[in-house]
């Protein structure tokens, strides 16, 4: 049984970056949708699509690559856990790599990016950090 759904695609998308690949497929959610298209609003990601397999849905998460052939993400990194969530303020969201980064925080309007809960002056449950 899987005890964090989150960090198992986290863990999928860094490890299909070190692989070189050029997309990957994981068992779909909605918290999962949501954070992997706020990855790929903030441009990390190439797209995200949901699609049906074998009767399940599955995101199929296409990676992003730079002109040169590198990786766009350098680093992801899970903050709120099962065993230890983490909730910040509006005035507490913290700037991932001096700005260059981005975290991903899920309030009671959906789950954003940092620069848009600063912009709507919302705090919640900070779930990952990108870089």
């Amino acid at each position: 049984m899987m005890t964090d759904p989150l960090g198992d695609m986290l863990a999928r998308i860094r490890n299909a970056y070190q692989a070189g690949h050029a997309d990957l497929a994981c068992p779909s959610s909605q918290l999962k949708l949501a954070v992997a298209r706020v990855l790929a609003e903030e441009g990390f990601l190439s797209s995200v699509e949901v699609e049906a397999h074998e009767g399940k849905a599955q995101l199929r998460i296409r990676l992003r690559y730079g002109s040169d052939g590198r990786p766009i993400v350098d680093g992801m990194r899970r903050v709120s856990r099962p065993g230890r969530r983490v909730y910040v303020g509006a005035g507490e969201i913290p700037r991932v790599r001096s700005g260059l980064g981005t975290a991903v925080l899920s309030t009671n309007r959906g789950v954003l990016s940092d620069r848009n809960a600063r912009a709507e002056s919302l705090g919640g449950e900070l779930l990952c950090e990108v870089w």
